[in-house]
């Protein structure tokens, strides 16, 4: 009895499994907060993209839409 007594007492995994905890929620953020930047330089890429091959063009966006004036300075 007094075995399970000290093994209840016992509190030299707790620092450890403190410390996943915290790790578990600091990973899962950087996750989050990778999968939002993902997404977002996808799409940067995908207008970047779409700008290079149309502008100029009678049906692709306009200088203006790709953030540019139609002489190639950036739009304010």
């Amino acid at each position: 009895m007094t075995f399970f007594k000290k093994l209840w007492n016992d509190q030299s995994g707790a620092s450890a499994a403190e410390y996943a905890l915290i790790l578990a929620i600091v990973g899962t953020g950087i996750a989050i907060a990778a999968w939002n930047l993902g997404d977002a330089i996808d799409s940067s890429m995908n207008k970047a993209v779409t700008c290079i091959k149309g502008v100029g063009g009678t049906s692709g966006p306009t200088a203006a839409d790709c953030g540019t004036s139609s002489t190639g300075a950036p739009a304010t």
